[in-house]
């Protein structure tokens, strides 16, 4: 098996007045392009941006970011 990490970043953005990714990048302190790519799940964050982003929404990192098993067979 093997673990993905997922993110509910997009759905917790527009769940907050449609942020947009800059907006959120701005926020937290990195740039737009670095948002992208962890919503697209090509860049795992730090774990210190990764509470910020958390923190931001004002809830857990488990409810942004998780671990999603996928079978290999």
């Amino acid at each position: 098996m093997k673990k993905k990490l997922v993110n509910r970043i997009r759905r917790l953005r527009f769940e907050n007045g449609e942020m947009t990714q800059g907006e959120l990048a701005r926020r937290v302190g990195c740039t737009r392009q670095t948002i992208n790519a962890i919503e697209a799940a090509k860049y795992g964050p730090s774990l210190e941006l990764a509470f910020k982003i958390a923190d931001e929404f004002k809830v857990g990192i488990e409810v942004v970011f998780s671990y999603e098993v996928r079978d290999q067979r």
